[in-house]
């Protein structure tokens, strides 16, 4: 075989007229054909192809144009098959016409011209180079057209501009044969550079030279950004809204032709190479409506303007025109505490953090999500998280895990609480609701996904003074002295709350009215009818809905920056090529499943051809962090506790999971380890290690696990009610006399239908399983729903106080009034 081409040549690379020819000849072969090969191929662990791989190459001949040879090919080589390889198992199999497509013709290309992106004024050089039996010669071709004078095997353009950007080719004749090469397309980007910028190596790392800017349009306008990076290979470019690919739009400039309201969000780029990858800013692209008036059939109108009608003084104003509403920016915490240390261990708060995190997202939410938190650390983390917020900021608070509520104040149970749990051990929501007014935002949501039942071993009332605004939205999963549940199953699932909540969260409308709706959703479920339903409590006067667009105002400096403080917790490590000394090479990849959980993955890319088995995995990780050995280095994500990202990781890796990177104290260095195995050696495996430092990942990078701020939402909970610092006036006779009214009709209706709002906690006691009273289980054997509750306050209720004010304007009418406490009380 030594007239044949370069045996450590990957298959994958092959070119396409090889492949065609080599398909057709597989494809038509009943005996000696593509089946025969595949179980040839079988045979080999490092090649191993299923039969389930199979079957899905068979089904290619339904395929207009289907081939089973080229997706078995294909399999092979994303495996590492060289054309040695293939050699040896065609010669196997006995194909010699096969083989025969393999032999090298009487003109060979062995230098293919590679695609570049590189910047106007710089120079453009194209190399191919071929070898044949008599003298070669060349001519390189700009799509059609022939570039004059382009006799060489170096094409160069000095210096380049912008209308030599195109599709290059070379033909190469050699006596009556000739071949083309591949096509190398050419991007010239027009970039002014300041002084002292230069870009002089097109070689190794991408660099970005032109990020996207921020856009405000209006609706039916053409919406286009334009990001740009240089470097060869040419980059790869895939847009994205709100964290979610958009599907085409994998060009350097995204065009939206008449955009509409709906398309308005956060956009970046994520711009790649076969080696590494990296991202464009953030930018906000608002998309205004178009609103107009058209009087008596004769006067149009905009919304900026403003007309005097007839003679006189009479004149008519726009007042009329419903305002659109907007946030300077949108912020989300997310936290699941599901490993309790000494209370029951919960499953639903991972589904439903991940689930929530990509719905918030799409509406343009920033979103931290964190899973199993210690007291420390969840109070840091709303402090992260606070200083997040400023004017007309959108914050949303979203807690899943045991909880408690005394006196109309509820309290977030940490991992490491300990039993029993009082106060001063967790976080109590309408503290943060208290520090969240002073950052004068523009709604504050809290969807609590907690049992709210009274803590007989906590008899602290903390009286908290919140300031009178209209922009307050509590989502209770439950009712006030009533569990929530979650799925009981062997696998994963949401609780009920997240269950009905997620088919509602993207509908725009108003916050109250989507949280309505998933109340009736709940209503109808019949696993927890009568034991489980949502209770909205909202001081919300205005239409304001998630779904609202984000203008930045007059903060956008102060609205940038936050949004930096952000980015710097969710940046990913660079993936990574080690080479090692033996020839082998190794991608070290890493994907975010939450802001606290990493993904590592290790892929063989290239291994020594004398190297019968070659593997690479992780170890030597800090004592912080919460890697169990026994799940590291697994072959598929579901072994080492992967279950959300599995479809979206590169396939024939080794995964680990690293979680709770909020207890790193220091940056994250490991140890990438590649065992071989040589055919030379008796199977005696080397090893041979690097070590890895990849500094502080994600929310690692904000040390949450360090002491407690003197500023934090502890020092809140504490705080002693008095008159002279409440900014509510008392309520005058008539209004003592609406909430009394009031406070008897809840009453009332608590009487006549408690089966609606309570779980009798009598009925068919399970026993105690933990926390800091006797712990109840309803049987819900037939429903498979249990509550997340620990019972930890026991089994006494009280009636709460609220702590959530209405804000009192001449325009909210008389009904308002007669809630509890100036509060809009909805049961569903």
């Amino acid at each position: 075989m030594s007239d044949c081409l370069d045996r450590s040549t990957k298959i994958n690379s092959f070119k396409e007229p090889v492949v065609k020819k080599l398909c057709e000849v597989l494809d038509k072969s009943s005996s000696k054909g593509w089946r025969k090969l595949g179980e040839i191929v079988s045979n080999e662990r490092r090649f191993k192809v299923s039969s389930d791989e199979m079957e899905m190459c068979s089904l290619k001949v339904l395929e207009l144009e289907g081939s089973p040879s080229r997706m078995l090919l294909r399999l092979m080589g994303e495996r590492g098959c060289t054309m040695g390889h293939l050699m040896d198992y065609l010669q196997t199999l006995g194909n010699s016409e096969a083989l025969q497509c393999l032999k090298p013709s009487a003109l060979q290309i062995v230098i293919q011209p590679q695609s570049v992106a590189l910047i106007s004024g710089h120079n453009l050089r194209l190399s191919c180079h071929a070898v044949g039996k008599s003298p070669v010669q060349y001519q390189w071709f700009k799509t059609k057209e022939e570039v004059p004078n382009s006799f060489s095997p170096e094409l160069v353009i000095s210096p380049v501009h912008l209308k030599d950007a195109g599709f290059y080719i070379c033909r190469v004749n050699c006596g009556d044969t000739f071949e083309f090469s591949q096509w190398a397309q050419v991007d010239v980007l027009n970039v002014a550079m300041s002084c002292g910028q230069s870009y002089h190596s097109l070689e190794g790392r991408l660099k970005l030279v032109i990020q996207p800017q921020s856009q405000r349009i209006h609706v039916g306008e053409n919406l286009q950004l334009e990001c740009g990076a240089v470097g060869r290979p040419i980059p790869r470019y895939q847009w994205h809204r709100n964290g979610v690919p958009i599907p085409n739009a994998t060009k350097r400039k995204l065009m939206i032709p008449h955009a509409m309201q709906d398309q308005h969000g956060r956009y970046r780029c994520e711009i790649s190479s076969s080696t590494e990858r990296m991202w464009s800013n953030e930018v906000d692209v608002l998309i205004a409506p178009r609103i107009s008036v058209q009087i008596s059939g004769a006067i149009e109108c905009s919304e900026d303007d403003v007309y005097a009608i007839g003679g006189g003084s009479s004149e008519f104003f726009l007042n009329s025109i419903p305002e659109q509403l907007y946030a300077t920016d949108k912020v989300a915490l997310l936290i699941g505490n599901l490993s309790y240390q000494n209370h029951p261990q919960l499953k639903a708060p991972m589904v439903d953090v991940y689930d929530l995190t990509n719905l918030l997202r799409q509406l343009n939410f920033q979103v931290v999500s964190l899973l199993d938190l210690t007291e420390s650390e969840m109070r840091n983390a709303v402090d992260e998280f606070l200083l997040l917020l400023h004017k007309g900021v959108y914050g949303l608070l979203y807690y899943a895990g045991h909880g408690y509520e005394n006196y109309g104040n509820s309290f977030m149970v940490p991992v490491d609480a300990p039993n029993p749990y009082r106060s001063a051990n967790c976080l109590c929501v309408q503290s943060i609701l208290k520090l969240m007014q002073e950052k004068e935002t523009g709604l504050n949501v809290f969807l609590l996904d907690m049992c709210r039942k009274r803590n007989i071993h906590d008899d602290s009332t903390p009286n908290i003074v919140l300031r009178v605004t209209a922009n307050i939205v509590f989502g209770y999963a439950t009712c006030q002295d009533a569990e929530a549940f979650e799925l009981s199953s062997t696998g994963f699932a949401n609780g009920v709350f997240v269950k009905f909540l997620k088919k509602r969260l993207l509908d725009d409308e108003k916050i109250t009215v989507v949280l309505d709706r998933v109340a009736e959703d709940m209503g109808q479920f019949d696993a927890t009818k009568g034991k489980q339903a949502l209770e909205i409590r909202s001081s919300l006067s205005e239409r304001r809905a998630l779904t609202d667009p984000i203008l930045p105002g007059d903060s956008a400096d102060l609205a940038h920056a936050h949004s930096r403080q952000w980015a710097k917790a969710h940046e990913l490590p660079e993936s990574m090529c080690l080479n090692f000394d033996c020839g082998a090479q190794i991608k070290l990849g890493f994907a975010a499943e939450f802001s606290n959980v990493l993904v590592i993955y290790t892929h063989i890319i290239k291994k020594p051809e004398d190297m019968s088995f070659c593997q690479a995995h992780v170890t030597d990780f800090s004592q912080d962090l919460d890697v169990d050995p026994k799940e590291m280095n697994r072959e598929t994500p579901e072994e080492t506790g992967i279950y959300f990202l599995s479809s979206s990781l590169p396939q024939h890796c080794l995964y680990t999971r690293v979680s709770s990177l909020q207890k790193l104290r220091e940056e994250l260095v490991f140890t990438v380890c590649l065992q071989g195995t040589f055919t030379a050696m008796d199977d005696d495996p080397v090893h041979w290690t690097k070590s890895i430092n990849i500094g502080k990942p994600l929310i690692a990078r904000l040390d949450l696990h360090r002491a407690m701020r003197r500023n934090s939402c502890l020092q809140t909970c504490m705080m002693p009610h008095s008159p002279s610092h409440s900014p509510c006036h008392s309520p005058g006779p008539e209004h003592r006399l609406h909430l009394h009214h009031a406070l008897h009709q809840a009453q009332d209706h608590r009487r006549l239908s408690p089966q609606h709002h309570y779980l009798d906690v009598y009925e068919c006691l399970q026993g105690a399983v933990g926390g800091c009273g006797d712990s109840c289980y309803d049987n819900l054997s037939q429903s498979r729903y249990e509550p997340v509750c620990d019972s930890a306050g026991g089994l006494s209720s009280s009636p709460g106080r609220l702590s959530i004010p209405i804000e009192a304007t001449d325009d909210i009418t008389e009904l308002q009034t007669v809630f509890i406490n100036s509060l809009q009380l909805q049961q569903q």
